[in-house]
């Protein structure tokens, strides 16, 4: 690879992190093309892009950018998967993948300025799916106005059920 292949590829490898919302690091050692070629498709699915990079363009290219703090773990045969929609969706990929594939295993990665160990990926893929933390966010704001509302129609419904009974004690 020469100077200008090299340029293009650090160029090329900048824009990936530039436009990622997370990237994760993986070790493929002994893993299969087949194999490869089935985890690339798998995280494309979820918004994902798999790529075997060589270290020392990918700590040039993470230079600058927001996973500056990845620098000096590219080291050793890997692979970086580029987020750029659900990264709890991509790491339960990696994570499935990485139990079914030993061959294939997750080092670690970035997300938001934040370097992940190992075990901080496996944790992302325990998390709920983004649409489900939405949706619990969503409930806890609208928990306290719907005990509002059964509280202020407390005092109606007991004034209406007064009326009732007073009715009817005057219609016996």
């Amino acid at each position: 690879m020469n100077k200008t292949e090299k340029a293009a590829a650090v160029a090329e490898l900048r824009e990936k992190f530039q436009a990622a919302k997370a990237v994760l690091i993986t070790e493929y050692r002994g893993i299969t093309v087949a194999r490869v070629n089935e985890v690339r498709r798998a995280l494309e699915k979820e918004g994902a892009s798999y790529k075997v990079v060589k270290n020392t363009l990918a700590e040039l290219a993470a230079q600058g950018t927001a996973f500056e703090v990845l620098v000096g773990q590219f080291k050793g045969p890997i692979s970086v998967t580029f987020v750029s929609q659900d990264p709890v969706a991509v790491a339960k990929v990696l994570v499935q993948f990485a139990k079914t594939v030993p061959a294939l295993v997750v080092r670690g990665g970035a997300l938001g300025g934040r370097l992940l160990s190992a075990a901080d990926v496996e944790a992302l893929s325990k998390l709920p799916p983004r649409e489900q933390l939405l949706g619990q966010v969503v409930g806890v704001l609208v928990a306290p106005l719907r005990n509002l509302v059964g509280v202020l129609s407390g005092v109606p419904r007991s004034f209406v059920q007064v009326l009732h009974a007073v009715q009817e004690k005057k219609a016996a």
